[in-house]
């Protein structure tokens, strides 16, 4: 019952809150020009959706195939992390209020589930360069995942909270329920690194090359990334190395992505009839 419960109450202020964002960031005229034509801009999106989807698909069914492997490579690095920064995270915890714990709670729930959200349906209710910022998110998201799913085979990593005892699991010991919802989509040795990091990275990283489009989104989502990836320390889920390695494949994600999403439209366009191409309309990362 407590994890229906966590898992509805995520999922109502995250519907809320992408609805809120669409409305204050794009304004209500696009959200109704986007809904005439939704079937065209899901037919754009489709290839990358589906590979997202597909992707995910996969994650899942071999969650307990790799957690097993993981456990039979036994490459424990937590005690090198601990080697590499000390005490950090149990410094952070002292000198932040107590008064935070729940703010901080909401954003590592759910800030983070809003930000994957609110990003994609913003971008695919956008005009003009919107469904191109969503594709390269799409292809972040991507690339974020195949990189954490393959370090989390890999590496076996415990958090400070369960590493030292100078650290507490604060959420976990406040509001125990969250625990069965974070049980529920991975394994308490996923820490190298931080996913929450990464992703949240890379919706500001995608947030900042759509300034000059969607300059309210751009605030918003750097307000609640940094909220997310200070959380992730906060509550002693991750290590500051977990964080550092996080925004830099955050970071190097959306860069790549970029790329390929460049080269993918490239090859669409070429295999139009006449090899026709459309016309230029500026770099997306300057509109």
């Amino acid at each position: 019952m407590a994890l229906l419960e966590v898992t509805a109450a995520t999922g109502i202020s995250v519907v809320a809150g992408t609805a809120v964002t669409a409305l204050l960031c794009i304004g209500p005229r696009q959200v109704s020009r986007a809904m005439t034509d939704v079937d065209d801009r899901l037919r754009e999106i489709a290839p990358y959706l589906g590979a997202a989807l597909a992707l995910l698909a996969v994650k899942q069914i071999t969650q307990g195939y790799r957690l097993r492997l993981s456990r039979a490579l036994d490459w424990n690095i937590t005690d090198e992390l601990y080697a590499l920064e000390g005490e950090f995270v149990a410094s952070l915890q002292s000198l932040t209020p107590d008064a935070t714990l729940e703010f901080f709670t909401v954003s590592y729930m759910v800030g983070f589930a809003f930000l994957l959200v609110a990003a994609p349906v913003t971008y695919f209710l956008s005009e003009g360069h919107g469904r191109r910022h969503l594709k390269e998110l799409l292809v972040a998201y991507m690339l974020n995942y195949a990189v954490g799913t393959v370090c989390y085979t890999l590496f076996i990593s415990y958090g400070p909270r369960n590493h030292l005892e100078t650290v507490s699991g604060l959420m976990y010991r406040v509001y125990p329920q969250t625990q069965d919802l974070t049980a529920a989509v991975a394994s308490n040795t996923n820490v190298f690194p931080s996913l929450h990091t990464s992703l949240s990275v890379a919706v500001l990283a995608v947030a900042w090359r759509s300034r000059r489009t969607h300059p309210r989104w751009t605030p918003a989502a750097a307000a609640v990334a940094a909220a997310v990836v200070f959380s992730t320390m906060y509550l002693g889920i991750h290590w500051l190395t977990d964080v550092v390695v996080g925004a830099a494949l955050g970071v190097g994600s959306v860069s790549a992505a970029a790329r390929i999403v460049d080269r993918a439209e490239s090859g669409s366009a070429a295999s139009r009839p006449g090899g026709e191409r459309e016309k230029p309309t500026g770099r997306p990362g300057d509109d």
